[in-house]
């Protein structure tokens, strides 16, 4: 298993001096790992998976990551569509824990490799490979809009310090991202970190997935950035009936999610908070 976390060398600069009067030392520092990650789908047999994706992001619950990316971009429907996903060596290389070989299931659906859905993502971005508008959008199966899940805004407003408190890898880089999946009285369920933000939404739809707790009624997703339409759509494609996120939404996300009949909750930072759809699921009395 590939490393999260690697050290450098690194020459730290103080302009308020040290004791001893040096404003600069060079000590150690640790950092987020940011590798290549490919997902090949297909059908069992010979030569039957093809290289789908690549997406940039830090090692770990990379099985996750992959069949969440494939439910949430809509190549699969639940963990009955999956055979079986394994790490694997690349091409004419030893097992670099960087490709994961996805086997469908007999029935489920080859996805179309083609330019419009051949990913490339970064750790920033999780829809810019994509070669037409019609291949960003998704649709769920599940119909979030009839969840009747209803949050004190007293339990939301601890959400933040909970996931935080979490974040094992942020605490030696500051520098991963985090989505955590909580219960409506607020109990964190899972927790996932990465580079990405919509890698680390992935790790934790994809454990759900693997767990067979599709849809995730009665949940809430937490992120610790902001909204964007991708995390709202990813969120959607897993029933999650409220996002929470401690920046701001785009314009796109609140758009998405009033269609989804989603609660979209941004800027959740000490005992604020703004609800820019949904509001009925939030109880504030």
């Amino acid at each position: 298993m590939g490393r999260a976390t690697d050290r450098r060398r690194v020459l730290r600069i103080d302009l308020d001096a040290t004791a001893d009067g040096r404003t600069s030392v060079r000590r150690p520092d640790t950092l987020a790992v940011e590798e290549p990650l490919e997902i090949r789908v297909g059908a069992a047999g010979p030569g039957r998976r093809r290289p789908l994706a690549v997406t940039m992001r830090t090692p770990g619950d990379d099985l996750d990551l992959a069949v969440g990316f494939l439910l949430t971009e809509g190549l699969i429907r639940s963990t009955d569509d999956v055979r079986t996903a394994q790490l694997c060596a690349g091409a004419e290389t030893p097992n670099t824990y960087n490709v994961v070989d996805v086997v469908l299931a007999p029935g489920a659906p080859e996805p179309t490799i083609d330019p419009a859905r051949n990913f490339y993502t970064t750790s920033s971005c999780g829809v810019c490979g994509k070669a037409s508008i019609d291949a960003v959008r998704t649709r769920s199966l599940f119909p979030v809009a009839d969840d009747p899940l209803t949050v004190p805004a007293e339990v939301l407003v601890e959400l933040p310090e909970r996931l935080r408190a979490g974040q094992r890898g942020f605490d030696r880089t500051g520098g991963l991202h985090a989505a955590g999946l909580f219960t409506a009285d607020g109990e964190l369920v899972l927790l996932r970190e990465d580079v990405g933000r919509h890698n680390a939404v992935d790790k934790v739809i994809g454990w759900a997935v693997r767990e067979r707790r599709l849809p995730l009624a009665g949940h809430l997703l937490m992120v610790s950035g902001r909204a964007s339409f991708e995390l709202t759509q990813k969120a959607w494609m897993a029933g999650v009936p409220l996002l929470a996120a401690v920046s701001a939404p785009s314009s796109l996300a609140v758009d998405l999610a009033e269609e989804a009949g989603m609660t979209l909750v941004g800027f959740l930072r000490g005992r604020t908070m703004n609800v820019y759809a949904g509001p009925q699921r939030l109880v504030t009395r």
